[in-house]
């Protein structure tokens, strides 16, 4: 019973969200207050609302703040500048622009944090895209691309299988390290495709696309601004302070420099008051869906009838299985659900058929919210992307989840090939 209301709530938020019928924000909120009554537990919703909006709230912090921070660095004239030297560095070129994306969003996310990843990479390329009139949503399949490959010792999704199964993480990430160049190499490959499918879209011929761009004169107050910015970024991504408040400061700071008179603050604050406030009404209604999800029990419930209903004819082919099936299932199960809920029971079955637990937790990192972070509605990044993006939810996914998907069966091609497990 519990499992059932649970893969109906799941499938009909998906749906929902995909038929484009409602808004995210209203499918995150009814759906599984739909599913809780149905299993009977109508009296105990409002504490699990308020327990997962209670865990999101320091994530919409971060998100408002830094949608502020940034809508207000390019009031200020920062970031013309900086596209200006990007254009001159890649010229004006679909194909250099969408590899430079996803190099540009590759490095930043070797701290592992996909947010910050797409707090940096976006907002300072939309314009440079929005300048050539370029799709956004290959700016946001780019970038997600290039930070969904990615599985490094420190990141979450190898943290949690090397604690869910007791490895160390270097048994698990040294063998793929092959795998994931394999993976970049795809990545870098569809950037340059969508890039040239881009310029053949826009007319653009090869000399076109390359010709000089002007630089444009440095703002009043850009080195400050820019310091500001640097030091900023740096100590969020140093981890040592939490993010909405190193955001929060640095709003203010760049507020109280730039628009000093509090009337003209208000207005800038106005400006991108529609953005910040729709992207934190999603989030606090994806805190929602979680939070009812796991408080109830639902998410527990199916991951254990996932597992147990598994075929006993797949147990000897279970980490290519595993490895195929993990980027569909970061649309169902949240990485904590995933990781420690049902890989440990995959990996016990693995070992009835002979096969080292080691196996079945590198298939999970082919796509299990690694390629699989950046469309499942179960992450805040999602929907971080997609507003940052100015693309709407569904139109991203399903743009950007037949690349994911693809670079999750390259990677899989690449660990058979490799032998890092066998088919």
């Amino acid at each position: 019973m519990l499992e059932t209301v649970a893969a109906a709530t799941i499938l009909g938020l998906l749906a929902a969200i995909l038929s484009q019928r409602v808004s995210p924000l209203v499918a995150l909120i009814l759906a599984p207050v739909l599913g809780c009554l149905a299993i009977g537990a109508g009296a105990h919703m409002p504490a699990y609302m308020i327990a997962g909006i209670t865990r999101i709230a320091p994530v919409a912090g971060m998100f408002v703040f830094a949608i502020l921070f940034f809508g207000l660095l390019g009031d200020a004239g920062v970031l013309k500048p900086l596209v200006s030297g990007v254009l001159r560095a890649v010229g004006k070129d679909p194909k250099r622009i969408t590899v430079g994306t996803a190099l540009l969003a590759l490095i930043i996310h070797l701290d592992g944090s996909g947010a910050v990843c797409f707090l940096i990479t976006i907002p300072a390329l939309r314009p440079l895209y929005d300048e050539l009139g370029m799709d956004r949503r290959v700016l946001a399949c780019t970038a997600s691309m290039a930070a969904g490959v990615n599985f490094l010792p420190w990141t979450g999704p190898t943290i949690r299988a090397g604690s869910a199964l007791k490895l160390p993480v270097s048994a698990i990430f040294t063998p793929m390290i092959g795998v994931q160049v394999v993976g970049l190499g795809f990545v870098f490959a569809v950037a340059w495709w969508l890039g040239l499918r881009e310029q053949r879209r826009l007319g653009l011929t090869p000399a076109r696309a390359s010709g000089p761009v002007d630089p444009v004169p440095l703002p009043r107050f850009f080195w400050i601004n820019t310091l500001l910015a640097l030091i900023v970024v740096g100590v969020m991504v140093s981890g040592k302070v939490e993010p909405v408040v190193v955001f929060m400061i640095g709003t203010a700071l760049v507020l109280l420099l730039n628009f000093p008179a509090p009337t003209i603050q208000r207005e800038r604050i106005e400006s991108h008051a529609g953005a910040a406030l729709q992207m934190v009404g999603v989030l606090m209604a994806a805190g929602v869906f979680t939070g009812i999800m796991n408080e109830s029990g639902m998410i527990k419930a199916i991951a254990s009838a996932a597992a147990g209903h598994m075929p006993a004819a797949l147990g000897p082919h279970l980490p290519p299985v595993v490895a195929v099936l993990s980027m569909p299932l970061s649309l169902i199960f949240d990485p904590d659900s995933f990781y420690f809920g049902v890989l440990p029971v995959l990996a016990e079955v693995a070992a009835h058929f002979g096969l080292p637990p080691v196996q079945v937790a590198q298939a999970a990192l082919l796509g299990q919210m690694t390629t699989g972070f950046p469309v499942s509605p179960l992450t805040p990044a999602t929907f971080l992307v997609a507003g940052l993006s100015g693309v709407e939810l569904a139109a991203h996914q399903r743009f950007a989840i037949p690349w994911l998907f693809a670079a999750t069966l390259v990677m899989t091609a690449a660990a058979l090939v490799l032998g890092v497990f066998s088919l």
